[in-house]
């Protein structure tokens, strides 16, 4: 008998001692209690897992309820599984002794691992620059792998709906708009010194992303210069080190003369309790018409004070 016939057979007595529910079951994914050691993490996971307060929350939670929502995890080749959803959940029950993990079990492709993951973690409401940093750039090169193959359902492929581009399309499913992905990415090219200054909030992000196209040896001698100057670039500090970059003249020296440019946020200030001139001014005075005015009172006591001493 021909294999095709064999085949045949067996599916017919399949279907002859089953119903359509249970084989509907069969195809369903379910979840399983898997144990933590199995479960490896994703390869270069962007978010990072802070051991935080947020965390000892969820590790004590987990240990009086237990995961309340699965993870999701793959199936690895040699055995074991890799973490697609839930790397905040596996380290909570490991702080909270939990031996196994409920997970939800799915076969995907390295692209279809990297978007779920991506995606999930984007719903977080505290995100780092860098950590959307690298995640876009990893969903935005698995979204133009897959532009060029068609879906299993035959729709058109990611990244050419209606002539969109796969940022574009990455835009319309995310938190960010189009112009701020791109901005998010171009910090990937960022040295980690000065990306972490990013993250800690002492570089903003327009000046930040100027920077990103220095080279990592300019970048480096900026950062050196930061730190012997105790300041960083303003935006347009940012543009025009930016512009004798690609011009070739940006040197150690043209670097220290543009950071020891003052600023008008670096201008010393001198700040006063509006409570103790309170008297002087009516209720809902402009705060620079009660500057003039003092600035005029003290000129006429400082001349008052010249023609008495004369």
């Amino acid at each position: 008998m021909a294999k095709s016939n064999v085949a045949s057979l067996l599916t017919s007595v399949d279907e002859l001692f089953t119903t359509q529910e249970e084989r509907d079951a069969a195809k369903r994914e379910t979840v399983v209690d898997i144990p933590l050691d199995e479960i490896s993490d994703f390869p270069d996971h962007p978010f990072k897992v802070k051991m935080d307060e947020a965390m000892m929350e969820m590790a004590d939670s987990i240990k009086q309820y237990g995961v309340l929502v699965p993870g999701m995890v793959r199936p690895k080749e040699g055995g074991g599984y890799e973490m697609v959803a839930g790397h905040r959940r596996k380290i909570g029950s490991k702080l909270a002794q939990k031996p196994t993990m409920p997970c939800l079990v799915r076969d995907l492709t390295d692209d279809e691992a990297i978007i779920i993951m991506v995606d999930s973690n984007l719903q977080r409401d505290k995100i780092l620059p860098s950590e959307k940093a690298f995640a876009y750039k990893m969903k935005l090169e698995a979204m133009k792998r897959q532009a060029g193959r068609p879906s299993k359902n035959n729709s058109v492929p990611v990244g050419q709906n209606f002539g969109q581009t796969s940022r574009e399309v990455l835009a319309g499913n995310s938190p960010d708009s189009n112009t701020q992905i791109q901005r998010y990415i171009r910090l990937t090219y960022l040295i980690p010194p000065l990306l972490d200054m990013v993250d800690e909030g002492k570089i903003a992000m327009r000046p930040a992303v100027e920077l990103s196209y220095l080279p990592e040896n300019e970048q480096t001698t900026l950062h050196e210069m930061m730190e012997l100057e105790d300041c960083t670039p303003s935006h347009a500090q940012a543009i025009k080190m930016r512009q004798f970059s690609e011009s070739g003249k940006l040197t150690e020296e043209v670097i220290l003369s543009i950071m020891q440019e003052e600023k008008p946020n670096q201008k010393e200030q001198f700040r006063m309790p509006r409570e103790r001139i309170s008297k002087y001014f009516p209720t809902g005075t402009p705060a620079q018409k009660i500057e003039d005015t003092i600035v005029k009172a003290l000129d006429m006591y400082y001349k008052r004070q010249r023609s008495m001493e004369r």
